[in-house]
């Protein structure tokens, strides 16, 4: 019964792709689905239909699949590629969850994401360089090729272990490299705990990126003492 319910709502959004008031109710079904035991694999259907708005629906399912969604990692690569910055949006959060040591060229296009035009990625390829494992940082770091990422992420991986020089960070969130920064930004808020000052330096950048991701943090922190103090 199952199986059949999740191949219907597959055709229904196939048929009605463009049509929201499809979309929505038969995503969620969806999702229920996959959650009570339908094939993940399946989501191929849509990942691969060629339909802009499929893939992205499909997508945002395997983001919010969690572990269940390693089953497609080899679909992610041409996500992350996907020229809806949705797409690539979506697809960050499935290599958080599911990425390991050997996806290292994975981890690494993720880190390359830094370099995307769209502002709302460069925030997500943020929170995943402040919540990814040091593992998987140093994997993708590995994997890069010379060039204008490879540095900061290794500086990222050194200082995870090493407390870092706050001038060193300020000088480089105020540097003249887009990508400098976030990295720079990261290595603010995976240090947060220990030095908040460099979190909130990172709260005032001109990156609204940064600096909606530091503030949020900083929110998220200021939440949480007060719960600890009640």
């Amino acid at each position: 019964m199952q199986t059949q319910t999740g191949d219907d709502l597959i055709r229904r959004l196939l048929t009605h792709p463009g049509d929201d008031a499809v979309v929505g109710p038969a995503s969620n079904d969806l999702l229920d689905e996959f959650w009570a035991g339908y094939p993940v694999t399946n989501l191929v259907t849509l990942l691969r239909s060629g339909d802009d708005t499929l893939v992205r629906t499909g997508a945002w399912l395997l983001s919010e699949l969690g572990e269940l969604g390693g089953a497609l990692i080899g679909e992610i690569p041409a996500l992350l590629s996907h020229p809806l910055r949705q797409v690539r949006f979506f697809a960050i959060d499935v290599v958080l969850v599911n990425g390991r040591t050997w996806n290292g060229p994975l981890l690494a296009q993720v880190m390359n994401l830094s370099l995307d035009p769209e502002s709302s990625v460069r925030w997500k390829v943020l929170g995943f360089l402040f919540e990814a494992s040091t593992d998987q940082l140093r994997a993708g770091a590995v994997s890069l090729e010379p060039g204008r990422v490879k540095e900061p992420a290794e500086w990222l991986v050194r200082h995870d272990d090493e407390q870092p020089d706050p001038r060193e960070v300020v000088a480089r969130l105020e540097g003249p490299d887009l990508v400098a920064r976030l990295f720079a930004a990261a290595v603010a808020a995976r240090w947060s705990e220990e030095d908040p000052n460099l979190l909130m330096h990172a709260a005032a950048a001109e990156d609204e990126e940064i600096r909606s991701f530091a503030r949020g943090l900083l929110e998220d922190e200021n939440e949480d003492e007060d719960e600890d103090e009640d």
